[in-house]
């Protein structure tokens, strides 16, 4: 009798993310949206440097890890050359928006037909937990240790609405997994943005907001409370830009 698998194939084995963190959830999810398009076994992911990195251990897919920061701009080269090809980057808050904040932005700019998403759990996880540009507030960090000042760091930066506002993107939507109804929704941006690229519409993003119990200093449990109570009023959950024909 035959064994009904209960995950997507392209995930060979478990991946080594921390206890409570989120990028599990996301990381299946993608390749669930994958394989419901009838898409898994025709992608290419440009992986960033931090806790994405743990992406490529468990994935049978075509994939590069790219230099930090740098994950928009192999995509472009990627999807130029593969224009057949979905190309999608699986990035953290501060390997696209701090260090790669110029190669996220122009490729956004140039409405590259590519599809991004970026985990935000608010810092640097992979690296010690240093404040990046999505830090909130008030947020303790190795490099906030009294918490984040806006009034000399500035404010946590909104990277999807900000290029919904200003260049004529396909497509820009923010989820989270504090709930199953948050994952839910999460899954129907990623389709939606996997849809996007598939139309050769252009540019798509998904930010998907994630809780990093290790360098919060909480439970998982803590953790997701604080996602649901604090981060998400910050970054609210839905489209912001949505596609033409889902207009």
């Amino acid at each position: 009798m035959a064994v009904e698998r209960k995950f997507p194939g392209i995930i060979d084995k478990p991946m080594s993310f921390c206890p409570g963190c989120g990028h599990g959830v996301i990381s299946r999810i993608i390749c669930e949206c994958l394989e419901e398009l009838g898409q898994d076994q025709n992608i290419i992911f440009p992986i960033g440097v931090g806790c994405s990195s743990n992406l490529g251990a468990g994935l049978t897919t075509d994939r590069l890890h790219c230099s930090h920061g740098r994950a928009a701009a192999v995509a472009t080269g990627m999807k130029r050359v593969n224009p057949d090809n979905l190309v999608v980057t699986y990035q953290g808050d501060g390997d696209a928006y701090s260090i790669g904040l110029a190669e996220s932005t122009n490729a956004a700019y140039r409405n590259e037909n590519i599809t991004v998403i970026t985990v935000n759990n608010t810092n640097f996880g992979m690296t010690g937990g240093q404040m990046s540009w999505t830090t909130m507030e008030g947020q303790k960090t190795t490099t906030s240790q009294h918490g984040r000042d806006c009034s000399i760091t500035g404010a946590p930066i909104r990277f999807p609405e900000m290029v919904a506002r200003e260049f004529d993107i396909a497509y820009a939507a923010r989820g989270s997994v504090s709930s199953p109804a948050n994952i839910r929704k999460t899954k129907k941006f990623i389709t939606e943005a996997l849809k996007a690229q598939m139309n050769k519409e252009g540019y798509s993003i998904v930010e998907v907001l994630s809780p990093c119990p290790v360098n919060w200093g909480m439970t998982p449990i803590q953790a997701m409370e604080r996602l649901d109570k604090e981060v998400e009023p910050y970054y609210p959950v839905g489209v912001i830009k949505a596609r033409k024909e889902a207009k």
